[in-house]
């Protein structure tokens, strides 16, 4: 990227740029998974190493919006921790996910335990999520811009697996449905003030670093499924072992 100041526009199309290059739906896991070529214990290990993932979104963004400076800002970002923690008309993402974990056949008590997932997506996730409370919040909010890249890869996941394995069905992928229009609401958002706040190079540089780093979050994660349950088929002590 060139040190001078980005327009707007040209900010955007870096970021989509980096997507483009990075986001995970490009790791030989996911090629795997949605193409129908795991079996049910690797898609189980998927489904539970993911839920750690689901389960610390709602803290992250938790941890943003204590340090938002606006009544404005809190009041957009709140959405999000209803979106996954739930309300009383809805059960939120993070309940949605126990219930395919569940609808793959996971103990859900095992799932929410989170005792059985690998230490990388562990060590991953507790990452972004100090990343989150660490960094500016600009940089922050920057990191979420994953979701800009997200409607397409569920649309890939949900139509592949749905077609690939005969043991799962749309209720099972139900998580799915609601992040087809929550993300794209979220991106809308995100990316505004980005490219609003994001009023310096050195800004610039910070933000696109921000959203780098996310996709290699996602990315270790899938990473370290491979490692364990594909090729070599390392498992680590005291995690999940799919029954044979």
């Amino acid at each position: 990227m060139s040190a001078s100041l980005l327009t707007p526009d040209e900010l955007e199309a870096e970021l989509r740029k980096i997507g483009q290059e990075r986001y995970h739906n490009l790791h030989p896991f996911h090629r795997l998974l949605h193409d129908g070529k795991l079996d049910r214990g690797q898609v189980q290990a998927w489904a539970l190493n993911r839920y750690y993932y689901q389960s610390r979104i709602p803290a992250k963004d938790a941890a943003l919006l204590s340090r938002l400076p606006t009544v404005e800002l809190r009041r957009e970002w709140r959405r999000r921790l209803d979106d996954h923690d739930g309300t009383e008309t809805n059960i939120g993402g993070v309940r949605r996910w126990r219930k395919l974990a569940e609808g793959v056949g996971l103990d859900p008590q095992l799932v929410e335990s989170t005792d059985a997932i690998l230490p990388g997506v562990r060590f991953a996730v507790d990452a972004y999520v100090n990343f989150v409370r660490e960094r500016s919040v600009l940089e922050a909010v920057a990191s979420s811009l994953t979701e800009m890249f997200s409607p397409a890869i569920i649309a890939e996941r949900v139509s592949g697996m749905l077609a690939n394995y005969s043991w799962i069905t749309e209720d099972t992928l139900a998580y799915f449905t609601p992040r087809l229009t929550q993300a794209p609401k979220d991106t809308e958002f995100a990316l505004a003030y980005v490219k609003d706040h994001a009023d310096t190079a050195d800004k610039q540089r910070q933000v696109l670093a921000a959203l780098r780093f996310k996709c290699d979050v996602l990315w270790t994660q899938l990473d370290v499924l491979y490692f364990s349950y594909v090729v070599p088929g390392f498992i680590p002590p005291g995690v999940f072992r799919p029954q044979v």
